[in-house]
């Protein structure tokens, strides 16, 4: 079934569409979910809530862009009101200053499930920056737009995520060394 077909279908309501919609797309949005969600079970929930939107705000596509693209979309927002309902988004300022790593070669060696462990251990809002930003491709405008913070803000958090995440980096790699 081309995309077209698909989209046709989903505009038409047909099931046996939605079906091969979830069948195509449900791998990715789960992981895109587990990105930013702790627990398994609230990632599946929210990857299936956000199906049900797509399903029922489809005649909001407006084919311009990518439809995975739009797809995603909806789960990211799926995701980060979940996790402002579940966990605070706004952080407290650490007051020693961070020192960045100068090199973090474990990343290469990472498995993508110790990478989501480390992900996981962040505190839910330099997570979501981080996704949003390093994974999701979003600018600082538009997280801080999400998001309900200033861009400037977004950044800070960036920095704060990536430093916390090169430092335990380097912690692994000593604990395996």
């Amino acid at each position: 079934m081309t995309e077209a077909e698909l989209l046709k279908g989903l505009v038409k309501g047909e099931a046996k569409s939605q079906k091969a919609l979830y069948e195509r797309y449900a791998g990715l949005m789960l992981g895109i979910c587990l990105r930013y969600l702790k627990n398994q079970m609230d990632a599946e929930e929210i990857m299936l809530t956000g199906f049900v939107k797509v399903f029922q705000h489809i005649g909001q596509f407006e084919n311009k862009g990518s439809f995975e693209g739009w797809i995603k979309r909806i789960m990211v927002n799926e995701a980060l009101g979940f996790l402002r309902k579940k966990e605070p988004m706004h952080l407290a300022i650490e007051k020693d200053v961070l020192q960045m790593a100068t090199e973090a070669n474990a990343e290469q060696d990472l498995a993508t499930e110790d990478l989501l462990r480390l992900l996981h251990e962040l505190p839910a809002g330099y997570r979501a920056v981080f996704n949003l930003y390093a994974i999701e491709g979003y600018s600082h405008k538009e997280i801080g737009e999400m998001l309900d913070i200033s861009e400037g803000t977004s950044k800070s958090q960036l920095s704060k995520a990536r430093s916390m995440l090169q430092r335990r980096l380097q912690n692994q790699e000593s604990i395996t060394l």
